[in-house]
């Protein structure tokens, strides 16, 4: 298979069967684990991050899975039909069909909290031995609640009430975030930080201390909740929310290696 190629999986079914892209590298090695890249809310696998992972792992020869989630990059469906619970399921598919040797997930933003999302999912399954560890950015725990709707003003609350979306300019893109009212309301059903959380392997955290998206004090109260696992918090004092610069880039590096 050449991984430059997209290959699709399907995941659900009915009306609500759709392709999901992903791109695959397989390993020569015997030793080590794989990585599975979980990428951020309007992010797709081509972006600065997965692909300097792309090459990370052809030259250490890691097994190496990327995906788009569904309304994402070159997936299936639309973007404002996306819910928590839909996005977890084309997680929870693509690890248990694409996968065998334990993973390190990488998850950037929303796909650090996907990647505790599909940690809880496994452990529910007894499959806990296929986590190898994690290494999160700016993990968005709970973000639909605590980052959206929390802080969004009540203009914005009406909105998505009573239109059912509100449309928030964006920093990354020319075209707004929208936040429908099926993300908030999927949203709260999917909520960690009531209790304790668990990443069932070695984890390791970066956060940037100028990120405006997810602050830094989410990241500190993300950890208060891990008393279980083994976690360290890296503070980047000149970061924003991407971390993707090389200096970045190289931490990141260094955290997958310190857990696997």
């Amino acid at each position: 298979m050449n991984p430059a190629e997209p290959q699709f999986l399907e995941v659900g079914a009915g009306s609500e069967r759709r392709r999901i892209a992903y791109r695959r590298r397989i390993s020569k090695r015997a030793d080590g684990a794989g990585i599975v890249w979980l990428g951020g809310f309007k992010s797709d696998m081509a972006s600065t991050k997965a692909s300097a992972l792309d090459d990370y792992c052809t030259r250490e020869d890691r097994e190496f899975l990327r995906f788009d989630y569904s309304g994402h990059g070159l997936s299936e469906g639309e973007f404002e039909h996306g819910t928590i619970s839909r996005w977890l399921e084309e997680c929870v598919a693509l690890f248990r069909h694409l996968t065998q040797a334990p993973q390190i997930l990488v998850g950037s933003s929303m796909g650090g909290y996907l990647a505790l999302l599909l940690a809880r999912a496994l452990a529910e399954a007894g499959e806990t031995d296929r986590l190898a560890g994690m290494a999160l950015i700016a993990p968005a725990v709970d973000f639909t609640e605590k980052l959206v709707w929390e802080r969004a003003p009540e203009e914005a609350r009406r909105a998505i009430v009573e239109t059912g979306a509100w449309r928030r300019p964006s920093d990354y893109t020319n075209e707004p975030y929208v936040f429908t009212r099926a993300l908030i309301e999927d949203g709260r059903r999917h909520l960690l930080l009531g209790g304790i959380v668990r990443s069932y392997s070695p984890t390791r955290i970066l956060q940037g201390m100028l990120d405006q998206d997810v602050p830094y004090a989410h990241a500190l109260a993300l950890i208060e909740h891990m008393p279980a696992d083994p976690v360290t918090l890296t503070l980047v004092r000149d970061g924003d929310h991407r971390l993707s610069r090389p200096q970045d880039i190289d931490l990141l590096f260094r955290a997958i290696e310190d857990v696997g």
